[in-house]
């Protein structure tokens, strides 16, 4: 991990949480401002039902964000939300191009890149996800499919300010499977190669996260490795004894 790139620890809360469940995100935000991350900002993306009332108990140790935004603004959009309406309830980051929103409503690569644009828009920093599928890996594309994933979904107006990379592969979100450390030190080198050819001015600072059942008793090999700046973490997120004991490897 570059000692310029300040690291990020992100909670993706996804499709869970009611109004008790704020209470984990007192504990998180407590922790937090307890100095339990050290030098790591820390994130939660909550739904969107909980967001006004997370952004006040977050404080302002820890942010919050969105897991998903609309490239439109406002207007004739049932069901859709608009950065603009993130930002209104708190939200500092907003997720876009999570594999489970390119599966499960087609987003592709043109569409993820026009819903960072607008995150920018609004003045949110956007999280961008990547990440192949185990065929892909199985059958050795795994650089070309997540390469063309970042240059199709990276606008030309990323910095290292505004934007957030992801690495998540498929295979491993929520499954327990984990790539090996040289696995994923080898596509965060490739990562950064990307970021310096598509970015000249802000590739070498744009932060790269790991994301794919990151646990507490992995967290310590997976955020050390060279190019890794942080996590972007889903069902350990959920309690706050977890996601403290993850952020707490910056401390």
């Amino acid at each position: 991990m570059a000692i310029s790139r300040n690291a990020l620890v992100a909670g993706n809360w996804k499709m869970n949480g009611v109004s008790a469940s704020l209470a984990e995100l007192k504990a998180i935000a407590e922790g937090v401002a307890g100095g339990a991350a050290g030098t790591a900002a820390c994130a939660i993306c909550l739904p969107a039902t909980l967001l006004a009332r997370g952004a006040e108990i977050a404080g302002q140790h820890l942010l919050v964000g969105g897991q998903d935004c609309s490239a439109e603004t406002f207007g004739a959009h049932t069901g859709d939300l608009a950065a603009e309406m993130l930002r209104d309830s708190g939200a500092s980051l907003v997720i876009v191009g999570h594999s489970e929103r390119r599966a499960d409503h087609g987003e592709t690569n043109a569409v993820v890149r026009a819903k960072a644009e607008a995150a920018y828009r609004a003045g949110l920093t956007a999280i961008i996800c990547v990440g192949e599928t185990r065929p892909q890996r199985d059958a050795g594309d795994a650089l070309e499919i997540c390469g063309a994933q970042l240059e199709g979904s990276l606008p030309p107006g990323a910095t290292p300010d505004n934007t957030v990379l992801a690495y998540e592969p498929v295979w491993a979100i929520g499954t327990g499977l984990v790539p090996t450390v040289d696995d994923v030190a080898a596509m965060h080198a490739f990562f950064r190669a990307q970021l310096k050819a598509l970015l000249p001015h802000g590739g070498d600072a744009l932060r790269i996260l790991y994301g794919g059942s990151v646990k507490p008793d992995n967290a310590e090999s997976l955020m050390r490795i060279d190019n890794v700046d942080g996590a972007l973490i889903g069902g350990a997120s959920l309690k706050a004894k977890d996601f403290l004991a993850i952020a707490s490897v910056y401390a």
